[in-house]
């Protein structure tokens, strides 16, 4: 990776400022991380294994109406070790899907890895994050946590480009980081590793262990759980060139602690 110096400088300046929507930028670093050589060790994981859903980690979250669609477990399969979350056009109906670890894994801090392959279309969108239960009960993100948006696959912006957020207080004062985009040429295809570390006083957002961002703002200090998303536009527009049934193919979860 060329001028990645040049790139860290960018970075710094525009994660200490919030605007509207930020350009896509390249790693800020040539560096691959490795969690298992950076003092981590594996603690929580999902292969996907098996025939079903693993109901001791993950629970179908949401049922029910969202934006355009319907969050539905018949949009959610395991099968030969991925998880493949879709989006079915049925009748005058879209499913869409979404687990997560709410009352099952819930921590703080560490390192957060998913092995995906993302969807095709525009209009749906492949999303991993950690969200906190308490969001909506307050504005101090270090007392009632944020929504850590590790990944999410906007095609609108570019078939090469996928997005990170963070936001806190939900409600009418509520507060982003603002779109973070990376590009990674390639990372359309194929299956790619998207992940954060999260310290008591910043996050590291990485795509295939680069480094693209590494925020201050917005750091919750509260144990938080998993989701994995293929969310819908609220938009008839946003679906015009949506191809159905599309869907985001998960190879496995894990998260790693310090030793």
């Amino acid at each position: 990776m060329k001028n990645y110096l040049l790139l860290t400088i960018f970075s710094i300046l525009f994660c200490t400022v919030s605007v509207a929507q930020r350009p896509a930028q390249n790693p800020v670093s040539s560096d691959v991380f490795a969690p298992l050589s950076n003092g981590y060790e594996l603690a929580w994981e999902d292969q996907f294994n098996g025939t079903t859903l693993d109901t001791s980690k993950w629970a179908v979250r949401g049922i029910g109406a969202r934006a355009l669609g319907y969050v539905s477990p018949e949009a959610v399969k395991i099968k030969d070790g991925y998880l493949t979350l879709s989006a079915i056009k049925k009748g005058d109906s879209i499913l869409i899907s979404a687990i997560g670890t709410q009352g099952r894994f819930m921590t703080k801090y560490g390192y957060y890895e998913c092995r995906a392959k993302l969807q095709h279309s525009p209009g749906v969108w492949a999303a991993f994050w950690i969200q906190s239960p308490e969001i909506s009960n307050g504005e101090d993100p270090a007392k009632f946590g944020a929504e850590i948006d590790i990944m999410e696959c906007f095609k609108k912006l570019g078939k090469d480009i996928v997005s990170h957020n963070v936001h806190w207080a939900y409600g009418p004062h509520q507060q982003s980081t603002h779109g973070m985009q990376s590009y990674l040429k390639g990372v359309s295809k194929g299956f790619h590793t998207f992940g954060v570390e999260w310290f008591p006083d910043r996050y590291i957002f990485y795509v295939d262990g680069y480094k693209y961002y590494e925020v201050t703002q917005g750091i919750s200090n509260i144990e938080e759980y998993i989701i994995l998303s293929m969310e819908i536009a609220g938009d008839k527009k946003e679906i015009r060139k949506t191809v159905f049934p599309d869907k985001y193919v998960v190879d496995y979860v894990k998260v790693y602690k310090k030793r």
